[in-house]
């Protein structure tokens, strides 16, 4: 019958794995716009997100359909501008921002009053 090995499905998380999941924690969604370089000193290719790979670097696609692992400094995401223009911004300073975001969620557990 078809190719799937037993056990191969989708995971039961309703569809994303772990790499995305990691990917969404820093602050990214899969298909987002990204540009990186490959070595210092060298152009700027785009490309879109995909995943965070196992050894930390983010899985992406470029413009040529190859996937590509590139590490997070090498990494800059599409953001909008204040008046609506394009931004980039390193990765870095998107996932530091939205791991401070994660401070003020409604759904973390308040602390408890202070007594005077």
């Amino acid at each position: 019958m078809g190719g799937r090995r037993a056990g191969k499905g989708r995971p039961a998380d309703g569809g994303a794995d772990e790499g995305v999941l990691r990917l969404r924690a820093i602050g990214l969604e899969p298909g987002q716009r990204v540009r990186f370089r490959r070595r210092a000193g060298e152009r700027w290719s785009q490309g879109t997100a995909a995943r965070v790979e196992k050894d930390g670097s983010i899985g992406l696609v470029d413009a040529k359909g190859a996937a590509r692992a590139i590490p997070t400094e090498r990494l800059e995401v599409c953001s909008p501008g204040p008046r609506g223009g394009v931004r980039w911004e390193a990765l870095a300073d998107v996932a530091a921002r939205q791991e401070q975001l994660g401070l003020f969620r409604p759904d973390a557990s308040p602390a408890p009053p202070r007594r005077r």
